[in-house]
């Protein structure tokens, strides 16, 4: 007749005591629950968050599409998504509109509008900052991950670089700086500008997006090193060792004095003969 086992005898292994058998047991259930929810939260999340933010976009374009005068059989076959596609080709004509000659004058226009209303024109110019930033193709903002001393000697933090420093900030300093944004952990949207010489600042090999895994994670995500995977098993054997060095020169030395004190001897030896 086949022995029954249980699920504790298939979890554990067959040479284990019976006192450690049951312990066993429970915490490699636990481990599997562990390792199912770091698997399945970060997917779920990802996947309600992007359909949320999907669906936002697309009810609010259909509000401006004609569907409720429709009837409940013709709204059946209402297209899903339809939201998001008109949303994406609006855009692009917009910007396709921009680059013309009558859409510059048009923008000219707007902008002249708004920069001589008292409230609107600060919000305006400073959205506008933000996004010619963020979204120019010029900008070098947060393409580079840098460390720097701060907030003392011999304590490193991490920040991104966002642009190099010009106007009265660059004139009154007497070195070359740049403008650093230095975030806080866990929420990396707060922070602190900074205005470092450039000559102090360390430029990381880590991607933007590598660099803000390690902030929000407070450096439990930590990236691979790409300086050390690019050198070779074979690069590496070749590389001298320390204490290899060092061996010859004691051995050397101890020789030299082993050939001293018997000269010395023999020395001696002689004048008493």
């Amino acid at each position: 007749m086949t022995e029954h086992k249980s699920l504790k005898d298939l979890l554990t292994p067959p040479d284990m005591p019976e006192t450690e058998r049951s312990s066993f047991g429970v915490k490699r259930i636990r481990n599997y629950f562990l390792a199912g929810v770091l698997v399945t939260a970060p997917i779920a999340i990802t996947i309600y968050l992007t359909l949320s933010f999907l669906n936002f976009i697309d009810s609010r374009v259909r509000k401006l599409l004609p569907f409720d005068n429709l009837d409940a059989t013709q709204q059946a076959y209402a297209v899903p998504g339809l939201g998001i596609l008109i949303a994406i080709l609006f855009f692009i004509l917009v910007g396709w509109f921009a680059r013309n000659y009558l859409g510059q004058l048009l923008i000219r226009f707007s902008e002249y509008i708004f920069s001589h209303m008292p409230i609107v024109r600060t919000i305006y110019s400073a959205l506008k900052q933000i996004f010619e930033t963020v979204m120019a193709t010029k900008s070098q903002a947060f393409r580079d991950v840098v460390m720097i001393e701060y907030p003392r000697k011999g304590v490193y933090s991490l920040g991104f670089l966002t642009g190099q420093t010009k106007g009265e900030v660059q004139r009154v300093t007497d070195n070359e700086v740049v403008n650093i944004f230095l975030p806080t952990t866990p929420n990396p949207t707060s922070g602190y500008l900074l205005f470092v010489p450039k000559k102090e600042v360390r430029f990381m090999d880590m991607t933007v997006e590598e660099g803000i895994k390690m902030i929000v994670s407070a450096g439990i995500i930590t990236p691979a090193d790409k300086a050390a995977k690019s050198i070779s098993p074979s690069d590496q054997k070749s590389l001298p060792k320390k204490s290899d060095a060092k061996k010859p020169v004691v051995k050397t030395k101890t020789a030299k004095k082993a050939v001293s004190k018997k000269s010395s001897t023999s020395k001696l030896n002689k004048k008493k003969t």
